[in-house]
């Protein structure tokens, strides 16, 4: 049972405080993530990060110590497990839970809500059970372990061919009106600030989510048959008619999510066009995210990558409701489950379903690493065999100081600003790909000044 304080009614003498111990217990995992910057709150925000996967990753990746749950929901795995692999080596731990994803995967290919599914839920929702497909290649790409893809293979298959045979749409997978209530099918763009007066999930239709992920685990599956050397023509072809008919079937976007899923899993023709309405979309919103579990984890991603990296800063560095620094100012020391678990008047969101200790939002951080400090793995040269550093600086953060410990050795990239000038150090063990402001440099491993 987790805990950030104790209270303490009766003891039967003098004591002091010092008498008193707690210990953090969690899984055999390797700190491999390194971040500092000029913004205090935001080293905040990543040390509550490191202290919720730490309360949260103890032999399966729960989603909270503390309440009576304590479930490991494959949601919420799936989107923080980017972040979890900077922060820590978690490729056995995941290689081990996976096991326990394949064990509890049923006949039909469908994949649980929970594992393991102590409740015996019955459903399977998207981006839940996508976990079969994303974690397995994340793992590969930042480990380049190949065993990873070949234990998991045949159950990402399974996964795809379940939403296939699902769908009331060839090419989508979508559902009856009556699954859609909460608690039927799929939890949706999950506490999105858009939802609806009473409900727990967002606006963005299920069918839209659903589809998107289909064609996201549909393209790991073709990436893993190929690292395999599988045949995959048979999902290739899926691929290119998931594609045509989601553009086809959903081209008006009206959520932020909508719009991050569409640029993220590239499943538009026109993503700058999509890119700018989310960039208005948030300015309109006063410089405020309106997504949930499902949009919050791409959506600095699907800014910067399209030409809109100073409005993914602003989103980072605000600290009005909704934030990351919102729950920062109210002395959180972990990762809140609701953008509002405690208002501004310090009254609680609810009692009933409210965890100040729920890492999913936290998958935040794998920006920091991958974007603004720039250390990503290259999809040719996986587990950093070669490297992309490719720094976003923005002068309201100041500055950064980030390393990354991958298997061939330690990358740093640093940046800070003097006046307007931004200097770069870049360390590298690996031969890589430096990009400084546009400019490519192909470099041997060494340290490198900009």
């Amino acid at each position: 049972m987790g805990f950030r304080y104790i209270r303490l009614d009766k003891f039967p003498s003098d004591f002091d405080l010092q008498d008193f111990t707690a210990v953090a217990i969690y899984s055999d995992i390797k700190r491999t993530g390194y971040i500092k910057t000029g913004n205090e709150k935001i080293n905040r925000l990543f040390e509550n990060t490191l202290w919720s996967q730490r309360a949260n990753f103890i032999d399966v990746p729960t989603d909270c110590p503390q309440r009576d749950e304590r479930m490991g929901w494959t949601g919420d795995a799936q989107v923080f497990a980017k972040t979890a692999a900077y922060n820590y080596n978690v490729l056995k731990f995941f290689k081990k839970w996976l096991a326990d994803v394949r064990a509890e995967q049923r006949d039909n290919g469908s994949v649980p809500d929970t594992v393991p599914n102590f409740w015996q839920l019955k459903g399977a929702s998207a981006a839940w059970g996508d976990v079969i497909c994303v974690i397995p290649y994340q793992m590969f790409l930042l480990y380049g372990d190949k065993e990873i893809l070949a234990d998991n293979f045949e159950a990402m298959k399974k996964w795809v061919d379940y939403i296939t045979n699902d769908t009331l749409d060839k090419y989508l997978w979508t559902s009856s009106d009556d699954v859609k209530k909460l608690w039927g099918k799929h939890y949706g763009d999950w506490l999105a600030l858009d939802a609806p007066s009473g409900s727990y999930k967002g606006s963005t239709d299920d069918d839209f989510i659903a589809s998107a992920f289909y064609a996201y685990s549909t393209s790991l599956v073709i990436k893993t048959g190929r690292v395999l050397g599988k045949d995959i023509s048979k999902y290739e072809e899926l691929y290119r008619n998931i594609v045509k008919t989601f553009e086809t079937h959903f081209h008006e976007f009206e959520t932020q999510t909508d719009c991050v899923l569409a640029l993220y899993f590239d499943l538009s023709d026109d993503k700058q066009s999509v890119a700018d309405k989310l960039n208005q979309m948030i300015k309109d919103n006063g410089n405020k995210l309106q997504t949930g579990f499902v949009g919050t984890p791409y959506l600095l991603h699907a800014l910067s990558e399209n030409g809109h990296a100073d409005t993914a800063y602003s989103l980072l560095l605000g600290e009005d409701y909704p934030s990351w620094l919102y729950e920062v100012n109210h002395g959180a020391t972990t990762i809140w489950e609701h953008w509002d678990g405690i208002n501004d008047e310090g009254k609680m969101w609810s009692s009933d379903m409210n965890s100040y200790n729920h890492y999913a939002y936290g998958s935040v951080i794998d920006w920091i690493y991958t974007v603004a400090a720039g250390i990503r793995a290259d999809e040719d040269y996986v587990g950093f065999e070669k490297a992309v550093i490719a720094p976003v600086p923005d002068k309201r953060l100041g500055s950064i100081d980030v390393s990354y410990d991958t298997p061939h050795g330690r990358i740093s990239s640093k940046w800070s600003y003097d006046g307007d000038a931004v200097r770069y150090e870049i360390t590298t063990p690996v031969p890589s790909k430096i990009v400084i402001e546009g400019k490519d440099y192909d470099v041997n491993a060494g340290k490198y000044e900009f």
